[in-house]
């Protein structure tokens, strides 16, 4: 923390800023508590009850991005502590970090990253107009005056900003417009991929949450959408408690700042950043105690659950008559009256939109089926065909393919309906429709590529091959159509709801919301775990309007208005032994058809393959780029006077050219420790192997996994995250928050070992300790090691796997000490799926 910072976040009050953090959390926990037993009756009668909903046609693959990285490239970042642009190669892995690195080099020689950036929260920038705009807003009355210099300059007309309203900025450059476009989709799909950090696979913690937080929103008179229901449960909570601490600070520290306005903007930014980071530590120690508490209680609850579930059934349908005899007339009159006339027009403003976007879902997977189709007849049978499979394989996870899916959800507009029902945003909905995009285009490849895997062995010659592909093509279309009205109608139902419910509930809040507390004594005791007034209450209210929700959607698919289908229109399962094969083993076309393999290089054996590619690298479509020369650059410019003309780029371009191979190395002591924590020392610590979706010499890969189905979620990467090592998880212990803090280190341990989230934090290690790299604390934070310790890699569960090679980084940069060293990897800073499930779950 810079003594600027340190003087506005003195003793006092950082132990205030505790006690506000304690007691924003104490509440949210009590409410967590009551919403957990609500939530695991949910379950268990959801198990013995079964669902009644329509099957899918489409497969569904449970791993598809393992072994593989997004994409890798070169990209111009901008050091904050002393004011240059140096060069990075970034390297995007199948959990959709961001990783960092000093240049190609280091990223081959398995070194340890500069930055993990944690993208959920983030918005995605492509000009300073706009940060600044943001930025000027943040903190209110420090405007830069006219002929200031601003607070952010870009030496080209290309830049690329990542915003976040709490955490640390990040400040990217390209040379041309085409690259901007490219990175500019990369970094929207990490910011999408990581919002959706709460895993929806849970049944009883996600709902839990996610009703916890609606809920102590909603008893602070805060209804409506939340943009900041982001990211996993951590980063949520300390969105939560930002969202009300930083008001209070910005009106005691704001007037204190120093300096012209450029500079207590600056000031204020690592301010927030560092309040945060100290969030984010409590949070996440205070959450996983009131987590463990309620898994403790689970096996007595769930007991309880199912010997009494009949009673508690009936006494929840007795509650509820109650409550319906005495709201419902109320609610009604609400809905005929605020709700009822704009029905269809919010309807009709999301079909709009999101059917287009299915509809280029569905166009780009034709198109990209029959382009293979006519290349492989057209150049060779099998050989080629494998060789398009395995692009074709993962369509879905291409940003720059997909992003005319997504732009299409651009043009979604309440108009003024968004004031009218007081939707703060668009955004959830926008990338709700986009994560099911993403879906339904990598079932639609899963399952072509399953029936053609089938056909195979049966075909001879390429006309049989051709016929076969536009026959399975053509199947494939029909279940996806099938499956995306059954995709669509769900998400304008729960769109519908997350819209009306909480203009309902304020609505009627100041006529019935103080007369529920009567209605608790119909509860009994036993009971009162798993029936709660206040839930009875909003069920109550969601079926006074569902009625004509579902009557909207119904008529839409009636009239076959955006291609939507009738529910009752049931598609016949052409392929009844499809789902017999079983679900979400992805197909490797290389390895069940390999072609000619590539001789090894010499003393290579033991190193890592390459990893496979989604995107192709940047500059293999750009011709020459400075990032070509093979050097590592000097600073590019002085922030101070940068132009933003071409005369800006051609300077960069001079300056490349005349770098040389040692060039910049006196400047590595001071890039590496910055104020935020968001780059890591270069002297020992861990290689990033586990975030770059490779595995060399049996190193864990970190974050990706989620427990038990063997999917590659997004885990949050932070002091205390737990991380998949064979069969079971290990817990990663909280880092002290104190510069210089020593981590313990027994001999023999096989415990990982934090970093401290201060930056230069020294954690030595006991003999013979097994020692992963830390995991980031905050979005994008620091990676501190030992300078010059050796540390043995763990023992790997997962295959090895390849890693990527851009075609023109830059090489030939000076490599620290210890570059020969193995490093284990550290966690992956990604946390990540789109904004949760929606808190309103129709019938």
């Amino acid at each position: 923390m810079g003594d600027v910072v340190s003087t506005h976040l003195d003793e006092g009050r950082r132990q205030h800023i505790a006690e506000k953090t304690g007691k924003v959390l104490g509440e949210f926990c009590r409410c967590y508590k009551e919403q957990y037993g609500v939530a695991l009756f949910n379950s268990v009668r959801y198990e013995i009850e079964g669902n009644g909903g329509p099957q899918a046609q489409l497969l569904h693959r449970k791993v598809p991005l393992e072994d593989h990285v997004i994409y890798s490239g070169n990209i111009f970042q901008y050091i904050e502590e002393n004011k240059k642009w140096r060069n990075r190669f970034c390297v995007v892995p199948h959990n959709y970090g961001l990783v960092l690195y000093e240049n190609k080099l280091a990223y081959e020689r398995e070194l340890p990253p500069r930055v993990l950036v944690n993208s959920a929260g983030y918005k995605v920038l492509t000009s300073v107009e706009q940060y600044l705009e943001l930025v000027n807003n943040s903190l209110p009355g420090v405007t830069p005056k006219s002929g200031h210099s601003p607070i952010l300059k870009c030496p080209t007309d290309f830049p690329l900003i990542l915003w976040h309203p709490y955490a640390r900025h990040y400040y990217f450059c390209v040379m041309t417009g085409k690259e901007q476009d490219k990175w500019r989709a990369v970094f929207q799909d990490c910011v999408r991929h990581c919002n959706n950090g709460i895993s929806e696979d849970s049944r009883v913690e996600a709902p839990a949450f996610t009703d916890a937080v609606r809920m102590y929103r909603q008893a602070k008179e805060q209804f409506g959408t939340w943009d900041m229901l982001c990211g996993n449960e951590t980063q949520v909570l300390s969105n939560l408690v930002m969202e009300e601490l930083l008001p209070e600070l910005r009106s005691t520290i704001g007037p204190r700042l120093k300096g012209k306005a450029p500079e207590r903007q600056r000031t204020w930014i690592q301010i927030s950043d560092a309040v945060y980071r100290m969030v984010y530590e409590q949070t996440q120690a205070q959450y996983d105690a009131a987590r463990a508490r309620c898994e403790q209680e689970r096996p007595r609850l769930e007991s309880t659950i199912r010997t009494d579930m009949d009673q508690i059934i009936t006494s929840k349908e007795h509650l509820a008559s109650k409550i319906r005899a005495f709201v419902l007339p109320k609610a009604e009159v609400c809905v005929r009256n605020h709700v009822q006339p704009y029905i269809s027009s919010i309807l009709e403003a999301l079909m709009t939109p999101t059917s287009q976007g299915f509809a280029e879902v569905r166009e780009v997977f034709f198109k990209e089926v029959t382009d293979m189709n006519m290349n492989v007849v057209n150049e060779g049978g099998l050989e080629k065909l494998v060789e398009y499979m395995e692009k074709l394989s993962h369509l879905a996870f291409h940003p720059v393919k997909m992003q005319s899916c997504y732009e299409k959800m651009d043009q979604l507009k309440l108009e003024g309906l968004q004031q009218r029902f007081d939707v703060s945003s668009t955004s959830v909905f926008k990338q709700r429709a986009q994560i099911h995009m993403r879906q339904q285009m990598d079932d639609a490849v899963h399952t072509f590529e399953t029936l053609l895997h089938q056909e195979l062995g049966k075909l001879q010659g390429k006309d049989d091959l051709c016929k076969s592909i536009q026959r399975i093509l053509e199947r494939v279309l029909k279940k996806f159509d099938y499956d995306s009205s059954t995709v669509r109608k769900k998400f304008f139902r729960e769109a519908l709801l997350q819209i009306t419910i909480p203009f309902l509930l304020k609505k009627l809040a100041p006529t019935c919301k103080g007369e529920l507390a009567k209605f608790q004594e119909l509860i009994f005791e036993d009971f009162a775990s798993f029936i709660l007034v206040e839930n009875t209450y909003e069920e109550v209210v969601l079926q006074s309007v569902m009625k004509d929700i579902m009557q909207a959607v119904k008529e839409a698919a009636v009239q076959r208005k955006h291609n939507l289908y009738r529910d009752s229109m049931v598609l016949h399962n052409s392929d009844p032994n499809l789902h017999l094969l079983g679900e979400g083993i992805p197909i490797d076309w290389g390895e069940e058809y390999p072609g000619q393999p590539e001789p090894e290089p010499a003393g290579q054996g033991d190193r890592r393959r390459r990893a496979r590619q989604v995107v192709s690298v940047i500059q293999d479509d750009e011709g020459t780029l400075p990032y070509e020369m093979g050097t590592e650059p000097r600073e590019l410019q002085d922030p101070g006077v940068p132009p933003s003309s071409p005369g800006g780029v051609k300077e960069i371009r001079e300056a490349l050219a005349q770098e040389s191979p040692g060039d910049g190395a006196g400047e590595e002591e001071e890039e590496e420790q910055l104020t935020n924590g968001t780059d890591a020392t270069r002297e020992g610590g861990a290689g990033e192997e586990g975030v770059a979706g490779a595995v060399p010499g049996g190193v864990t890969p970190r974050g990706p996994a989620s427990e038990g189905d063997g999917l590659h979620r997004p885990t949050p990467a932070s002091p205390g995250a737990e991380a998949p090592s064979g069969a079971g998880m290990r817990r990663v212990a909280p880092a002290p928050p104190v510069p210089r803090a020593e981590g313990p280190g027994g001999a023999g341990g096989q415990r990982a070992t934090p970093a401290s989230p201060v930056p230069g934090a020294e954690i030595p290690s006991g003999p013979g300790e097994q020692r992963p790299a830390p995991a980031s604390p905050v979005p994008g934070a620091e990676i501190p090691s030992g300078a010059g310790e050796q540390h043995p890699a763990p023992a790997s569960p997962v295959p090895r796997a390849q890693r990527p090679a851009p075609e023109s980084p830059v090489s030939g940069a000076e490599i620290p000490s210890g570059a020969g060293e193995q490093h284990p990897a550290p966690a992956s800073p990604v946390s990540g799926q789109v904004t949760g499930p929606f808190p309103f779950q129709p019938g």
